[in-house]
C-alpha cells in the first residue's frame, strides 16, 4: 500500500455536517461610526437572526 499523506485522507469519520453562515450586521454608533459585527450561525436561522437586528 503506498504511503498516503494525512491531508489526503476522505475517510475521517465525520459526523453530520452543519452548513453555517456568516451573518454580518452594520450598527451606528451615537457618534456617527458604523461598527461591523459577524457572527457564525446555522443556515437554518439565517431569517431570525436577521429579523432579530
Amino acid at each position: 500500500m503506498p504511503k498516503v499523506s494525512k491531508n489526503q485522507r476522505t475517510d475521517r469519520g465525520r459526523g453530520q455536517q452543519v452548513k453555517m453562515a456568516k451573518v454580518v450586521v452594520a450598527e451606528k454608533k451615537p457618534n456617527g461610526q458604523y461598527r461591523f459585527r459577524e457572527q457564525m450561525v446555522p443556515l437554518d436561522e439565517v431569517k431570525r437572526v436577521a429579523q432579530a437586528r
